[in-house]
């Protein structure tokens, strides 16, 4: 950006500093409370937000642990905003072409999961640049130990050996993201609960600085389970995992699932039964099973009464192609109509923008910048 838009030169008269200056800090207007069209404060029924990285196209486990009850929340709460979190993605390297690929696929697939943009506002994070503001503005009110000890900087750090900054301190990011549109709920992991705790007191301790303004989000906890490796039943299924067999992605074709689940770990027990302990490899299965027919795994387990574990996974192969099916074919859809989708995101961001710029404008002038 260029030294008249950034940083007026010591010799700018009095009158052009006070217009740079109300470029940055409009006037000052209260924070809307009524119910206008604009509907920046969250409705009675409060607000949802939450986010996911442009990995790509998700895999199983990211659908059934999160997506599918992201579409469920499109019915249950009157505001709901879901972000494709570009930002967060850049504390490993990235290939440019490559990550702009895959938040058009992550945008493709949230919407043939049932992700819809007249009741949910859909929309890439780095384009509301309120995100990265606040997240500064947060990241002064949080002490270095208290983000030390979340474990998620703990484990990529090690993994790395070393950290950046940014991974360091993208849980502050993340508390922007939330507290930016004065969200009420967010569905999470039970690996990022910490992580919304950290949000949590972010908006106490802004609000105790400078008066009330932020809710305290509370946690949505998804009821499925975390859906594991088909290799290692120990880990969750990852898309980063090296082993191609590991992890069912939406757009695999019938025969590669079937072959995946043909594959999948188990015992050298025939029968099936579930016991997430003892048993994980085939409990697993069931809980794939379970999940993607919409019954309980004790269900499950009663429909393979009388199959040995390999007559079993041909049963939830079968369940996994029947369910992921629709979608499949909708990602393949969507994915050639690159600008339908530019135009969906771009849409999401103006709303977005509608939201998040008067809380901005408010905490702006709480911290004394305007």
């Amino acid at each position: 950006m260029s030294q008249s838009k950034m940083a007026p030169p010591v010799w700018t008269s009095a009158k052009h500093l006070h217009r740079f200056t109300r470029s940055f800090c409009p006037p000052k207007r209260p924070l809307s409370l009524g119910t206008g069209s604009t509907n920046k404060e969250p409705p009675g029924g409060g607000r949802v937000f939450s986010g996911i990285q442009p990995t790509g196209v998700p895999h199983l486990g990211n659908y059934l642990g999160a997506l599918e009850n992201w579409v469920g929340l499109q019915d249950r709460y009157p505001s709901v905003l879901y972000s494709i979190v570009d930002l967060h993605s850049i504390t490993q390297p990235q290939d440019p072409a490559q990550l702009k690929s895959n938040v058009l696929d992550m945008a493709a697939s949230l919407l043939a999961c049932g992700i819809d943009p007249e009741r949910a506002i859909l929309f890439q994070q780095s384009q509301v640049s309120e995100h990265a503001e606040l997240s500064w503005i947060l990241s002064c009110l949080t002490s270095m130990p208290r983000l030390r000890h979340l474990p998620q900087w703990k484990m990529k750090s090690q993994l790395k050996n070393e950290g950046s900054v940014g991974l360091y301190t993208y849980p502050v990011l993340q508390a922007a993201d939330i507290l930016l549109y004065r969200s009420t709920h967010v569905p999470v992991g039970e690996d990022q609960v910490q992580h919304l705790e950290l949000a949590q007191d972010l908006a106490r301790i802004f609000n105790n600085r400078y008066g009330d303004l932020f809710p305290e989000p509370a946690a949505l906890l998804s009821s499925t389970r975390k859906v594991k490796s088909l290799r290692d039943p120990a880990a969750k299924m990852s898309k980063s995992d090296p082993q191609t067999m590991a992890t069912i992605s939406l757009t695999d074709s019938p025969d590669d699932i079937a072959l995946k689940l043909r594959r999948a770990v188990t015992d050298f027990t025939s029968e099936v039964s579930f016991d997430p302990q003892a048993r994980p490899g085939v409990s697993n299965l069931v809980t794939i099973h379970a999940a993607v027919a919409a019954i309980s795994p004790q269900e499950a387990v009663s429909r393979a009464r009388g199959m040995d574990t390999g007559a079993y996974k041909s049963l939830v192969a079968e369940a996994v192609v029947l369910r992921l099916a629709p979608i499949r074919e909708e990602i393949w859809r969507l994915r050639g109509d690159r600008a339908h989708l530019e135009a969906v995101l771009a849409r999401g961001a103006r709303r977005a923008r509608e939201l998040a710029a008067p809380v901005l404008r408010e905490v702006r002038q709480r911290v004394g910048f305007c």
